[in-house]
C-alpha cells in the first residue's frame, strides 16, 4: 500500500488551525504579510487569496474588502473591480495551471453552503478532465499535489506580471 502525506490537512481535520479573532477576510488584508496570509493579489476594492483548504490546486477566492454578507450591498465600483479581478484571476489560473475548465461561484448564506457566510467571496477552482479520481469516492480524501507556498508563488507572480 502506498501512502500519501499531507500533514497540513491535519490542522483542518482536528480543528486545530490557528484561530483568528474576527473575520479572516477583514483581518488578513490588514496584516500586510501577503505570503503568510496567502493573499496573491490586491486591487482597489478586493483581493485574491488562496483557499487554505482547497478543492484543487490553485483554488482561490476573490474577496471584497468591505465586510458584507450580501452581494447587492456592494457599490457599482466595488462590483466592477471584483469582476475585473475575477477576469485577471482566470487569466492567471489558465496561464499557471492550464485547466480544462474553472468553477466560479459564490455561496451567499450558510444554507447555500458558505463556510464564512458573513463576508461574501467568489471561489475559482481549476478543473481538469478526469480530475475526479477514486480517492474522494473510495477513501473520502482529496489529493492536493502542490503546497500552498508553491501555489502562492506561482499565482502571485502571474497576477503581478499582468500589470
Amino acid at each position: 500500500m502506498e501512502h500519501m502525506w499531507a500533514p497540513w490537512r491535519m490542522a483542518y481535520i482536528a480543528g486545530d488551525e490557528e484561530k483568528t479573532e474576527g473575520c479572516i477576510f477583514c483581518v488578513f488584508p490588514q496584516k500586510e504579510d501577503d505570503r503568510r496570509y496567502l493573499i496573491v493579489y490586491r486591487s482597489k476594492h478586493c483581493f485574491v487569496i488562496l483557499n487554505k483548504f482547497p478543492y484543487n490546486n490553485g483554488h482561490i477566492m476573490v474577496v471584497p474588502y468591505r465586510h458584507t454578507h450580501d452581494l447587492l450591498e456592494l457599490t457599482s465600483p466595488e462590483q466592477q473591480d471584483c469582476q475585473q479581478t475575477i477576469n485577471r484571476a482566470i487569466r492567471a489560473l489558465r496561464g499557471v495551471y492550464k485547466p480544462d475548465a474553472i468553477n466560479l461561484g459564490m455561496n451567499m448564506g450558510r444554507a447555500a453552503g458558505a463556510g464564512i457566510d458573513a463576508h461574501i467571496h467568489y471561489h475559482l477552482v481549476p478543473r481538469w478532465n478526469g480530475d475526479t479520481n477514486f480517492m474522494p469516492v473510495i477513501a473520502g480524501t482529496k489529493v492536493i499535489s502542490e503546497s500552498l507556498e508553491q501555489s502562492w508563488k506561482l499565482l502571485s507572480d502571474a497576477m503581478r506580471e499582468m500589470d
